[in-house]
């Protein structure tokens, strides 16, 4: 893959996370490309590397579009992720040193800065702390192939438009959650950790069901 598809393949994916394009929206190849400033061979290389990662479907004939989900696949992608990141969360306690345990602290903090209701709250800007905290959390925890398979799982809710979904008591409940996993670490207990993560996304999956379940039925 060339420099500029490897590009194409960066930008669309983090405009795809970050929310600008909904799920179930159309991906133009020539609208990327000149959004991008490239040709429409790199947008197409990156649109097939995105569709392989679940990010994007391409129909035949009718192109390219932002995956979305049922309720029924985002209760599996649910079941997946909360099989997988307790367990990485626990194997992270041990291995986590003192500057990893300072950089999650951080990202804790900011997002209780910007995503607590009010004037100041800043919902997109949750979105890049929030990956940041759980893939930091995800690399410390050393096991790359649970990693890998938990990367898929976090990209719908995520598509979804995650803390947009929220409710103010769902949303106070899952900054919480980050601080206090935090705290577990810090106090070397892994399955305090694990279990705050079990409900850290018993949280998530309650909200995203509700949401998709109202986009399947207005």
């Amino acid at each position: 893959m060339t420099r500029a598809s490897e590009r194409a393949v960066d930008v669309v994916r983090e405009l795809i996370l970050r929310g600008e394009f909904a799920a179930g929206s159309r991906l133009g190849e020539v609208e990327l490309a000149e959004r991008l400033g490239v040709s429409r061979t790199p947008v197409r290389e990156a649109l097939s590397r995105l569709a392989a990662e679940g990010l994007v479907e391409i129909v035949p004939n009718r192109g390219a579009r932002v995956s979305s989900w049922t309720v029924a696949e985002l209760e599996e992608v649910f079941d997946l992720r909360g099989a997988l990141e307790p367990r990485l969360t626990a194997l992270a306690v041990p291995r986590a040193t003192d500057p990893d345990i300072a950089a999650l602290d951080e990202s804790a903090h900011a997002m209780r800065r910007v995503g607590e209701p009010g004037p100041a709250q800043d919902l997109d800007a949750l979105v890049p702390l929030n990956r940041q905290f759980h893939g930091r959390l995800a690399a410390v925890a050393a096991h790359p192939a649970m990693a890998s398979a938990l990367a898929g799982a976090v990209h719908a809710p995520i598509v979804l438009r995650n803390f947009h979904a929220y409710d103010d008591a769902s949303l106070r409940r899952s900054l919480a959650h980050h601080v206090e996993i935090v705290a577990a670490i810090r106090a070397r207990d892994p399955v305090w950790a694990q279990a705050v993560m079990t409900a850290h996304i018993h949280n998530a999956r309650a909200v995203m069901v509700r949401a998709a379940r109202e986009q399947e039925h207005p």
